[in-house]
């Protein structure tokens, strides 16, 4: 449990969705107060869902200058005649999750402008931190046609990122809309999030089994995972962390998805990919050493822990 001085007020978008209802009560659990705005509803008692149009400029700016829950009533009127006080932070979730869910044109503009709105209400609004889900797929294999690979291992957050799919696309310009609106507004913290394949705790039995079985099929993932609960530590330690500005950091857990080494794993698979430095006997590829060093993450759940190898 966070103590006073700690415990955030956050609006997070898109808290429904697969990795949302893991983190909401991760934060929670650590003492923060959450919105949850989204066109599902969450099923917790303390959480209220805020139902809106994230492509809506107006809708969002009124989400994130919202009450968080219809007890706020009660509260005091403020300096400017309301009792709503401004959130401490937005973590930023909502999207079409994957390409062919809708027609390619409309996976863009939904995403990429609901991260624009959401990005410029944050900071026009005064709110200092902004934390956004990018992915793995802006490394440019997940989604390309046929077999591709990568320009080196691992991946770490200088890589040149050239997806040629949609929606690695467009999380790759809601990176650069971060950075703009960064420069734009010193002072705001704005951190993405490049998530990695997100791994629910009822998944390991029904999904590891093939990730162990069959290597050749996890390339698009780079052979990496990120447990839900652990994404959840991400988030909190994001919102925790001040002072970084502009930042991207790849969302994974430490340990490849595999029996065999990395190295191993490597050369049988990606032959052709160079490896830029020494790694891990178990390292995932998809690396997670800048959000362990500078943000502090310690990976709780290795999929080891749930599966027998």
């Amino acid at each position: 449990m966070a103590s006073s001085s700690t415990a955030k007020r956050i609006v997070f978008t898109g808290g429904s969705g697969k990795a949302g209802r893991h983190c909401i009560p991760y934060l929670l659990s650590k003492g923060h107060s959450v919105l949850n705005v989204d066109l599902a509803p969450f099923p917790h008692p303390t959480v209220h869902t805020l139902k809106a149009d994230l492509t809506n400029s107006g809708e969002v700016f009124n989400a994130l200058s919202s009450h968080f829950h219809l007890s706020h009533y009660e509260n005091p009127r403020g300096p400017g005649g309301i009792g709503v006080e401004k959130p401490d932070a937005v973590i930023h979730f909502a999207a079409y999750a994957r390409n062919l869910l809708v027609p390619d044109s409309e996976c863009f503009r939904g995403n990429v402008l609901s991260t624009y709105n959401v990005i410029e209400a944050a900071c026009k609004l005064g709110i200092k931190k902004i934390i956004i889900a990018s992915s793995e797929t802006t490394y440019g294999v997940c989604f390309a046609q046929g077999d591709v690979d990568y320009h080196v291992f691992p991946l770490e957050e200088d890589y040149d990122n050239d997806p040629e799919d949609t929606y690695a696309t467009s999380k790759l310009c809601g990176e650069r809309c971060a950075r703009s609106f960064a420069r734009r507004f010193p002072g705001v913290d704005i951190y993405a999030l490049r998530i990695g394949n997100v791994i629910e705790p009822d998944e390991y039995g029904t999904l590891f089994p093939d990730f162990m079985n069959k290597p050749e099929t996890r390339k698009r993932n780079a052979w990496s995972y990120i447990d839900a609960r652990d994404l959840g530590q991400i988030c909190d330690r994001c919102v925790q962390k001040d002072g970084l500005g502009f930042q991207v950091f790849n969302a994974t857990n430490d340990t490849i998805t595999t029996r065999e080494p990395t190295a191993e794993v490597l050369k049988k698979f990606a032959p052709h990919t160079p490896v830029s430095r020494e790694m891990g006997e178990y390292e995932a590829p998809l690396s997670n050493r800048k959000i362990r060093e500078v943000l502090g993450f310690k990976d709780e759940h290795d999929w080891r822990k749930y599966v027998k190898v």
